[in-house]
């Protein structure tokens, strides 16, 4: 699976010269822990979380933000990023096509995967993802055969 099929668009973003309050404020108002950090032409040049509001201070997101960003392509594997978000211990990876922001993917969107199951109607084939898929790689059943598996209520 790709980053484009779960990536969150549109992505909330800040400019460099934004207070540290107007981001949080931002964060507050779209319920997030971090976001990027934009320049005047719209490339991103940091990432500003909870975390560097609460441990920096700064006039202006510029001064707090941390400017060594990890970031993916749309055409990235989803396994791909999962590892950099375990390995490298960060929260989020914007999503680039060439240098325009085009969509940013959390641990959230990752995790939510795994509750995300297809069951095959033909063979009983589990698969995990956002969608069905194409085909079932046990009976080669078609993707309309798949049917949404509902989580365990306990779980």
């Amino acid at each position: 699976m790709k980053v484009k099929e779960i990536m969150t668009t549109p992505v909330v973003t800040v400019r460099v010269d934004a207070s540290p309050a107007m981001v949080a404020a931002v964060l507050g108002e779209h319920r997030i822990s971090g976001v990027p950090v934009v320049d005047d032409a719209g490339m991103v040049v940091g990432l500003v979380s909870e975390y560097d509001l609460l441990a920096r201070s700064g006039a202006t997101v510029g001064a707090v933000m941390s400017t060594a960003v990890i970031s993916v392509t749309e055409d990235t594997d989803v396994d791909e990023v999962r590892h950099l978000l375990v390995e490298r211990r960060i929260r989020r990876v914007p999503v680039l096509a060439g240098t325009r922001l085009v969509g940013i993917v959390s641990r959230a969107d990752v995790a939510a995967l795994l509750a995300t199951e297809w069951v095959c109607q033909v063979c009983g084939e589990p698969v995990r993802g956002q969608h069905a898929p194409q085909s079932c790689s046990k009976c080669q059943a078609g993707a309309d055969r798949f049917v949404l598996q509902d989580p365990d209520p306990g779980s």
